[in-house]
């Protein structure tokens, strides 16, 4: 493996050089959206990709989400492959007819005659300390419209190759990226072979209780299972990578044999994808199940101010108690 080829390098880093990549290796793959040229996205995403590719490939756009994405649809039309940033979570909502009336829709509506290869790029969740309309977590709203697939990378690594597997992708991809872990680094090798986009993986091995998550929330559950580590306990930690479609087999495998699942996510966690995890799960391993699935998540609630959002946000001990409820059956 050469060196040159392995780096060490943040989970906004890993993007930016992933964007990088797709721009050199076709020419029409566009970037838009809000402040993504001269400034370089809000995060720094996006930075330096308009000085090296020009402002014809990584396009300043209006304030305006609806039509950002609309002008995706119309250059996916004819034959580009738009990369579409919003800027923050909660500001994706102008655009949501945008991206279920027509996005997810047109595959199916021409009976599968066109496609929409357009990827929608969300910062989301929470645990920055942002103002209002700036942590929410919409992943479940995207989720129950079919037509899109939905991913979440955790680390550096899956952000660099998901992003590249997204934008290859001829279906539209709401793309997820879980803004609190932008800074954190990880190795990635550029010249590896990745797995299938939506394959979820084992991130730790476990034999008592399976711990499932996607995006900001696994280093959570690889916290949560060293601290249950110290009291005896061994859990097994699943990345699901993926919302829409999400691999159940490998979900039912770690379940097959842990015998326990606590599902955990940022967003609330009534009507949240979590539900639809344990319903499957109860349904697939009921005669292995020893415990209920539990779910761990935000409040059903309006996210609330900066000052209070460590109460909202799942954490360490609050996991760790579904975990002990878990064991208890």
């Amino acid at each position: 493996m050469a060196a040159e080829t392995v780096k060490n390098v943040a989970l906004a880093k890993a993007i930016n050089e992933s964007l990088r990549r797709a721009l050199e290796s076709d020419p029409k793959v566009l970037i838009m959206g809000e402040d993504v040229g001269k400034l370089g996205g809000v995060f720094r995403v996006t930075d330096g990709l308009q000085k090296d590719f020009g402002e014809s490939r990584v396009i300043d756009t209006p304030l305006a989400e609806s039509g950002i994405v609309g002008t995706a649809i119309g250059l996916a039309l004819r034959g580009y492959r738009p990369v579409v940033e919003i800027q923050f979570d909660g500001f994706v909502f102008p655009a949501y007819d945008q991206i279920v009336t027509q996005l997810a829709k047109m595959h199916a509506r021409s009976l599968g005659k066109v496609k929409l290869p357009v990827v929608v790029r969300i910062p989301y969740g929470g645990g920055i300390g942002a103002v209002e309309h700036h942590s929410e977590s919409p992943e479940a709203l995207f989720a129950h419209v079919a037509g899109l697939k939905i991913v979440s990378p955790s680390n550096a690594s899956d952000a660099y190759w998901m992003m590249q597997q997204a934008i290859q992708s001829d279906d539209p991809v709401i793309f997820f990226e879980p803004k609190r872990r932008y800074w954190d680094k990880g190795e990635v090798n550029t010249e590896a072979i990745p797995g299938p986009l939506h394959k979820a993986k084992v991130v730790r091995e476990g034999t008592d209780l399976t711990l499932a998550a996607y995006g900001p929330m696994v280093k959570l559950c690889q916290e949560v299972a060293a601290a249950a580590a110290e009291e005896g306990r061994n859990l097994e930690v699943l990345d699901l990578r993926s919302v829409s479609p999400l691999d159940f087999d490998s979900i039912q495998a770690s379940v097959e044999k842990t015998r326990r699942l606590v599902v955990v996510h940022e967003a609330p966690v009534f009507f949240g994808s979590g539900a639809e995890i344990a319903a499957r799960i109860t349904e697939r391993c009921f005669y292995h199940l020893e415990a209920p699935v539990l779910r761990v998540g935000g409040y059903h609630a309006p996210y609330p101010p900066a000052r209070l959002e460590e109460e909202y946000l799942p954490g360490l001990d609050r996991v760790l108690d579904a975990v002990d409820r878990a064991l208890a059956y």
